[in-house]
């Protein structure tokens, strides 16, 4: 038996060795190849440089519009999930704990917009977007990722806000706290697993981007930094150490943050999995 049980986790080592090493290579190739000239890279994509090549990272930063789509890029990331986080759980504490006919209605209502593929109401919406005097401004892209992320949101959030007594809540009311204080001052700080999940799953999603900032964003203007990126690959030759250059430069936020959220996402992960 102990033989059977050595041998399975020798298997399950060697099982999440190869595919750590199958999700690492991507990153391994990029960062490589930013530090490589486009020669270089097509003459032996996978080997290792000779020297560091930075040419690459000062044209970037000099002579295109890459810095104003990477400021693009933190606005719309940071003020998309700072308006997620102000939003989203105020709905989910008001669905979860009021339990009303109407309030349900909303959340299956909410449930269903996540089944509903965006290229459906893809038009519909760029159309709401020119109504609105939107289209063309960062407020497009932030106002759809919103919205985009109330239905998951919700269901995250109310399947912990369940697991929280109610008798904190009700010992809060008595002290004289309105419901606002009591979510905000009681409630919320203990959603931080919750919020960390919501944080990286939203903000990796918007930071890579591609299909709205190219289609809601106007043109011939800075746009984003993954739009930005993609214009250097043509359909005859691609300037491929500018890609890369980009491409490395656009993870580092995004492994920063997820190191420095990494303990609270996997307990929301986790929680998430054993609530509701």
């Amino acid at each position: 038996m102990k033989t059977r049980n050595k041998l399975f986790d020798i298997l399950l080592f060697a099982a999440a060795l190869v595919l750590a090493v199958l999700f690492f290579f991507p990153i391994y190739f990029s960062l490589i190849s930013a530090f490589k000239s486009n020669g270089d890279i097509l003459r032996n994509a996978v080997s290792f440089p000779k020297s560091f090549y930075v040419d690459s990272f000062k044209y970037l930063w000099t002579k295109t519009d890459f810095p104003e789509a990477m400021v693009n890029s933190v606005i719309l990331t940071l003020t998309s999930i700072v308006l997620m986080i102000a939003v989203i759980p105020m709905a989910a504490y008001a669905i979860e704990r009021t339990n009303k006919k109407w309030t349900n209605a909303a959340y299956v209502y909410f449930l269903a917009g996540m089944m509903i593929p965006f290229q459906v109401y893809m038009i519909p919406l760029f159309k709401e977007m020119k109504m609105l005097g939107l289209y063309g401004s960062l407020g497009a892209p932030i106002l759809i990722y919103i919205s985009g992320s109330v239905g998951f949101g919700v269901l995250l959030y109310t399947s912990f806000i369940k697991g929280i007594p109610r008798e904190i809540e009700e010992a809060a009311s008595i002290d004289g706290c309105s419901s606002y204080s009591i979510f905000w001052r009681i409630v919320f700080p203990l959603l931080g697993p919750c919020t960390a999940s919501m944080v990286v799953l939203n903000g990796l999603g918007i930071w890579n981007d591609f299909l709205m900032p190219m289609l809601v964003l106007p043109s011939g203007e800075p746009k984003t930094m993954i739009v930005e990126i993609f214009k250097f690959v043509g359909e005859m030759a691609s300037q491929w150490d500018m890609v890369f250059a980009g491409t490395a430069i656009s993870i580092v936020p995004v492994l920063i943050a997820f190191i420095a959220l990494q303990k609270y996402f996997v307990k929301g992960v986790a929680a998430g999995a054993t609530k509701g």
